[in-house]
């Protein structure tokens, strides 16, 4: 049998355990740091580490940490005698050297060479492994400088650079054997391939007849410098190596591609063409034998700089883009080829870039054919062509066409492989070279690699449709076409990709050619401003392809269709009253005709997605007519009103009403205030209080109907319709009955207010009752504060500001309690 003890005290003895554990910790942890201590090296003067004392298990601070390690002092003081020395045979050599004979001065400098060269020897012998490489270097520096003291005495007359040339590669070749022979030292080989880097290139200075071009020099380097980095071992001189064939390299690529450039004829580009192509043949090399697979880039970029070349000398000048990009193409097919498979990313990558930059070069011609309109035309209806008039011939701009149409049938291509490929592959084999990913990761390898496929897919599908669209709407341009056929032949364009939106099910094909045709709307729709005809053909055109569009797509593509028809419906609306030769603020109630017919169709799609985003259209609309009709009072009044009852007609709909039944009472209002203003009426109370009455009457049933509906609702646009022409009329009359009536109309509205605790009564009554108020004091503050002096109102100002900072907790307070009392008012 089993006793279980209670909980407290089962947790009383769990607490005892971990006490103990918790003071057998500190015990280990203070013994440990005593054996550390006692196993540092001790300093000559130092004395042994104590024992701990008896019963150390109780906490201690740790020894202070060394700042510096024994071998971190040890190689900065062998790095700084080296360097002493290195700097004191310098010295010697520059500036002691001629107060010795020859015989002397080679005495020095050989004997302390060699002993500085045979020294390191005795040192790795004995395990000075540090000392010895601080004594090597010092004894490659003094090898340069005997190499320099050679020159000066014994061959003063040889060329400098040639003698630097030899030099260098004597010294390369030294330094090499040097560091073969003693392979524990880790300076002379890296040393021996930063030297041999200067020979051809120094040769290629000499400007003899026998020495190689430069770039010839730096290529014949940088291949030397690989062939380092594939058959050597330390892999310090495998950084240097690669770091070196990277420098000489880069700029025999440089000089290449420069010369390549400015080449005159193809004869002329015959010869950086050769370099560049020797120079893509060492960079694949290297990167087939070594795992930088991005040399094979550099490689494919260096064959396209040279065979474009030649292409570029012998083409006229606008056709140089076409020639590199074809040969990016031909660059292309070397995935057919049975090359090692790690090359093949970095070619890839290579033509992809230069077919991005030829689109670059490309893309200006297209913008300027679809913004050319808005930049050129100057008068709407004016007759003329809105086409951009370019200095150019048909042979001159063709080629950017060409090109954008070459890169969309190359990314075409690439798509259609790539969908080949996975069909091919299938899910099954596409899993043999991964382990089966766990039911539901979705950050298995397959699934990275399938996700990175289909961005690629969708990209070059992407990006094929919008160069060929690209290529498409320049026709006009290249070929100077006349204004009714460029306009033909743009909203044909328009409307092909807006159908190929709506057919095709691929969403990223979908998408871009919707995204094409939008943009290809607005630019026919500018072409078509030239001439009346053609306004009202494209546009009615629009409106009719983007409706019927919008009726074959679902989702968010739907609702930016519909928008988009209701736009291009505006614009018609706008151009039929220009078209009629109506004034500003009549073309206005012409607009009115969208935001009805938009409310009407909301009410017929109901709780449809794209039903509000055509509403906000519309409405946006009949907000455009209130400028235009601004400058007539009756119209604006007018205008309101209508709007109104498109915002009253919209409200009936249960979910349209919080927000259209406020904006209807709005324009209601708004609408008698600027009519009685445009009428010059100077008692308004005549027309709005009727109007008042009634709105109340309205309000008093809405209230009784529904408890929970808002006082603004039901009484503020009838208190509002009488109070406000009130209080303008009441600050322009010189009398005092009416400010008197409205007075104690607002304290009236005001008290009821707040015996029914209803907040628009409160506001609404508060607010004239107090700007009333100060209509009436006005003259007299004016009176009051003429008489006084000057300095008496900033020292009132002053006593309030210090009053009111004195209490302004309370006051925040006191106005936190008025804001929750009108928020809990309906």
């Amino acid at each position: 049998m089993e006793n279980v003890p209670p909980p407290a005290e089962e947790l009383a003895t769990l607490d005892r355990e971990l006490r103990q554990l918790e003071a057998r910790r500190a015990q280990l942890l203070a013994r440990r740091a005593w054996l550390l201590a006692a196993l540092r090296p001790a300093t000559p003067f130092a004395a042994p580490a104590a024992p701990p004392p008896a019963g150390y298990g109780r906490p201690f601070a740790a020894p202070a940490a060394a700042e510096t390690s024994p071998p971190g002092v040890q190689n900065l003081l062998l790095t700084l005698g080296g360097l002493l020395l290195a700097i004191a045979a310098i010295a010697f050599t520059l500036v002691s050297w001629g107060a010795m004979g020859i015989g002397g001065r080679s005495a020095v400098l050989g004997a302390v060479t060699l002993a500085a060269l045979g020294t390191p020897v005795v040192l790795l012998r004995r395990g000075l492994v540090a000392t010895a490489e601080s004594v090597a270097v010092l004894g490659l520096v003094l090898t340069v400088l005997d190499a320099y003291a050679l020159h000066r005495v014994g061959l003063p007359e040889t060329d400098g650079l040639g003698y630097s040339a030899l030099a260098s590669a004597a010294l390369a070749a030294l330094w090499s054997s040097y560091g073969v022979a003693l392979p524990r030292l880790a300076t002379p080989l890296p040393a021996a391939v930063v030297a041999a880097q200067l020979p051809l290139p120094l040769w290629a200075l000499t400007a003899d007849a026998a020495a190689p071009p430069m770039e010839w020099a730096l290529l014949l380097t940088a291949a030397l410098d690989i062939a380092v980095v594939l058959w050597t071992r330390p892999a310090s001189v495998k950084v240097v190596a690669w770091a070196a064939a990277a420098t000489t390299g880069g700029g025999a690529l440089l000089l290449g591609v420069i010369r390549s450039l400015v080449a005159d004829d193809v004869t002329a580009s015959a010869g950086p063409a050769v370099l560049l192509s020797t120079a893509a043949a060492v960079a694949l090399f290297a990167a087939w034998r070594t795992s930088a697979a991005w040399v094979s880039a550099v490689a494919g970029l260096a064959v396209v700089a040279g065979a474009g070349g030649v292409v570029r000398a012998a083409v006229p000048g606008g056709w140089a883009v076409l020639g590199y990009l074809l040969c990016a193409v031909a660059l292309l097919g070397a995935a057919r080829t049975p090359l090692p498979r790690r090359l093949l990313g970095g070619l890839a990558g290579a033509a992809a870039a230069v077919h991005t930059a030829a689109l670059l070069a490309a893309l200006p011609l297209t913008a300027l054919a679809l913004a050319g309109p808005a930049t050129t035309l100057t008068d709407i209806w004016s007759g003329g062509s809105a086409l951009p008039d370019l200095d150019a011939t048909t042979t001159t701009l063709l080629p950017a066409p060409l090109t954008l149409l070459t890169v969309a049938t190359v990314l075409a291509a690439v798509a259609r492989h790539l969908d080949d490929a996975e069909d091919t592959q299938g899910p099954e084999q596409a899993g043999q070279d991964s382990p089966a990913p766990a039911p539901g990761a979705p950050w298995s390898p397959e699934a990275v690699r399938r996700a990175h496929g289909d961005r690629i897919r969708a990209a070059a599908r992407s990006g094929a449709v919008t160069a060929a669209w690209a290529a498409a709407v320049t026709a006009p341009v290249v070929f100077g076409f006349g204004h009714w056929a460029a306009v033909a032949w743009q909203l044909i364009l328009t409307l092909a990709v807006l159908a190929l939106s709506t057919a095709v099910r691929r969403t990223d094909v979908s998408i871009t050619a919707l995204v094409c045709g939008l943009g290809g709307s607005v630019s026919v729709a500018l072409l078509s401003l030239a001439t009346r005809p053609a306004t009202f053909a494209v546009l009615g055109v629009l409106v009719a392809a983007l409706a019927l569009a919008a009726v074959r797509t679902k989702g968010p593509v739907q609702a930016l269709l519909a928008c988009a028809a209701t736009f291009y419906a505006a614009v018609l609306a706008g151009a039929g009253a220009a078209a009629l030769d109506l004034p500003p603020h009549r073309a206005a109630l012409v607009l009115l005709a969208v935001p009805a017919l938009t409310a009407v169709l909301g009410a017929v799609l109901r709780r449809h997605p794209a039903a509000l985003p055509v509403e906000i259209t519309g409405a946006a609309a009949g907000l455009v007519a209130l400028p235009l009709a601004a400058g007539d009072g009756p119209t604006l009044a007018l205008v309101l009103a209508l709007c109104g009852v498109v915002a009253a007609g919209t409200a009936v709909r249960e979910e349209r009403r919080p927000v259209a039944g406020h904006l209807a009472a709005v324009c209601f209002v708004t609408a008698s205030w600027v009519r009685l203003a445009a009428s010059d009426v100077t008692a308004p109370e005549a027309y709005t209080l009727p109007v008042t009455a009634a709105a109340l009457a309205v309000g008093v049933l809405r209230r009784r109907k529904d408890p929970q509906a808002s006082s603004w609702t039901a009484y503020g646009p009838g208190l509002a319709a009488t109070l406000v022409p009130s209080l303008v009329a009441a600050w322009g009359d010189e009398h005092w009955l009416r400010p008197l009536l409205l007075g104690l109309a607002a304290l009236a509205v005001t008290l009821a207010g707040a015996r029914l605790r209803l907040q628009a009564l409160l506001v609404l009554g508060g607010a004239v009752l107090a700007l009333d108020a100060l209509h009436e004091l006005a003259p007299y503050v004016a009176q009051v504060v003429g008489a006084l002096p000057r300095w008496l109102p900033p020292a009132l100002v002053g006593l309030l500001l210090l009053g009111v900072g004195a209490t302004y907790e309370q006051r925040l307070r006191d106005a936190r309690r008025l804001r929750e009392s009108l928020s809990r008012m309906r």
